[in-house]
């Protein structure tokens, strides 16, 4: 990997470096190191089991790593800086750096008892202490972004699986984060309702200047929106490039198969 791809597009705003994570014998990710630049939007590709989803798990904090550092815009995940010496990091630290961090799920994972409004105002108003009101605004405002300006009073079991995850869109953008986390998000969707999803993340990448680390299969959509594609094999970085360079003319054996085999999928 070259320096200038090492460092992203405008600094380094996330870093692993030296990062490993084990469940059990089975080794995930092994001595990983790569950052990701502010505003920059990444997308991990590899076959299943290469540790992309792992990646984005220990930047929500829903797994720890067994070794390494993690930093999210300086500041290190797990750890403290005290007396010139990393320790463990408090739990209210932890919190404090993972909250400018959210992600949109594979699975929906919305609210069934609460209306569509409220699955959105949920996390600003007992998370960020956001006012009601406030709220209300900026969720009505998101909605109509995601196309779902006429769902507000809706549960999520009146809509389709489409609809369910442009209402995830829109809660995971009402906590006004810089760095948003996308897994998988079309995958339980069929190819319409996918399509449906894809082109409001088209929008959002468009028009916002947040830190994006993606993990999809869809390659058109990445091919579309990514400034880097990662490729993963066996818990590392085999390959770091463009869109261009990675779809076009990859230099790795196992990314030529890779793509090969999801395209022929597709």
């Amino acid at each position: 990997m070259s320096e200038a791809t090492a460092a992203g597009r405008n600094g380094d705003f996330i870093v692993f470096d030296k990062v490993d994570k084990r469940f059990g014998r089975n080794v995930v990710l092994d001595d990983l190191s790569f950052s990701v630049g502010s505003g920059e939007r990444v997308t991990l590709i590899g076959p299943s089991g290469s540790g992309k989803t792992t990646i984005l798990r220990l930047l929500m904090t829903l797994t720890k790593p067994d070794g390494g550092t993690i930093k999210v815009d300086r500041d290190y995940l797990y750890h403290e800086e005290r007396d010139g010496r990393l320790v463990p990091a408090s739990e209210g630290h932890i919190r404090k750096v993972r909250s400018r961090i959210t992600m949109v799920f594979q699975h929906f994972n919305l609210f069934p008892n609460m209306r569509v409004l409220r699955n959105v105002t949920e996390a600003p108003i007992h998370v960020l202490g956001k006012s009601k009101d406030e709220a209300e605004a900026r969720g009505r405002e998101l909605l109509e972004m995601v196309g779902l300006g006429d769902k507000l009073n809706a549960y999520p079991s009146q809509l389709s699986g489409g609809q369910q995850q442009r209402v995830g869109i829109a809660r995971a953008l009402a906590v006004d984060p810089d760095v948003l986390l996308l897994d998988e998000v079309t995958s339980a969707l069929d190819p319409e309702l996918a399509a449906e999803v894809l082109d409001v993340l088209r929008d959002l990448a468009r028009t916002t200047d947040m830190t994006m680390l993606l993990v999809t299969h869809a390659m058109k959509f990445a091919r579309d929106v990514s400034h880097r594609v990662l490729m993963f094999n066996e818990g590392n970085i085999i390959e770091d490039g463009t869109p261009e360079k990675i779809f076009n003319e990859p230099e790795n054996d196992r990314t030529r198969t890779f793509l090969r085999s999801v395209i022929d999928e597709s």
